[in-house]
């Protein structure tokens, strides 16, 4: 896999961060009342257990291969981070739009409002120290490309959940933010039901957004466009081969499969044969360090 990421230390600062907000909005929405607070204290709530559920599937995608599992564990982090984009889509996002409309038809009148701005302000610093870290180390496996293409080619499910999970925090505190202090300043109680539909839309669309992504993994992608492309370049310029005919990739989690079939350079015998594709896949193996399992189908020059 590209870069040199550290989706663990991601994991620990969304969930570090999102259980001390948690605990401030919950403080906050019971005394204010405010529908939006009440949303964003559920959601990192929710973010919580979610990134309980990603540090089981990275434990789960180190189980060793069994004759049940021969290709191991791995795909298991991708189960794990599908299960969660469908928990930020329900418990989060529709819960979200179920107490904004709940708050349309029953508007309840702010209390402490100043309590609600000051905790989230503190959500906003706190959420923001977590996109950070995570940034960091998304733009270690980025390389240089924009961030919508990495999010786009990733195979790293773990990191792209975090990513968005923060991102639609950060934002969604935001949203909130704005809809509290709209309502202090105008008295109109539409503008926190307005701002509790907007979170729950936000993280309906980021939820919707992640899901597709790691279903493609679920289903079975190769590794990114830009291994894949360097895999090719390494053989095509061993000169025990001759032409590269395909490279089957299967991305594992963190691992990787891979399949080859390419023609050799003529050589004497079938030992020296065997021995020249001993040499490539061990070399290959070392300069691609996540191949876990590959298997080379050659084809002798006529």
């Amino acid at each position: 896999m590209s870069g040199h990421a550290d989706s663990k230390r991601a994991i620990f600062l969304a969930l570090g961060a999102n259980f001390a907000i948690f605990i401030a909005k919950l403080v906050a929405a019971t005394f204010t009342g405010s529908g939006a607070m009440l949303a964003e204290a559920v959601h990192s709530l929710a973010d919580c257990g979610n990134q309980g559920l990603l540090l089981l599937g990275m434990r789960q995608a180190k189980r060793p291969p069994s004759p049940d599992y021969p290709l191991g564990w791995g795909r298991a982090l991708y189960f794990w981070s599908f299960l969660v984009a469908i928990l930020l889509f329900s418990v989060g996002g529709m819960f979200s739009v179920y107490e904004g409309v709940h708050k349309l038809a029953d508007p309840e009148p702010l209390r402490w409002p100043w309590l609600a701005v000051g905790v989230l302000a503190f959500s906003i610093v706190t959420e923001g120290v977590s996109l950070h870290g995570c940034m960091q180390e998304v733009n270690k496996a980025r390389e240089g490309r924009p961030l919508w293409q990495w999010f786009r080619e990733t195979r790293a499910s773990e990191l792209l959940v975090i990513f968005g999970e923060d991102l639609a925090a950060l934002i969604g505190l935001s949203l909130a933010l704005l809809a509290v202090l709209l309502t202090m300043f105008t008295g109109n109680l539409i503008f926190d039901a307005i701002g509790t539909i907007a979170i729950g839309v936000l993280l309906i669309v980021v939820a919707v957004a992640v899901a597709r992504e790691v279903k493609a993994l679920l289903i079975g992608q190769g590794v990114e466009p830009k291994q894949r492309a360097a895999m090719v370049a390494f053989l095509e310029a061993r000169p025990e081969i001759e032409l590269v005919y395909n490279v089957l990739t299967l991305q594992m989690g963190t691992d990787v499969m891979v399949a080859i079939k390419a023609k050799m350079a003529p050589v004497p015998g079938a030992r020296a044969m065997i021995d020249a594709i001993n040499a490539v896949e061990a070399d290959f193996r070392a300069e691609f360090k996540d191949v876990r399992w590959s298997f080379f189908e050659p084809d002798h020059a006529d």
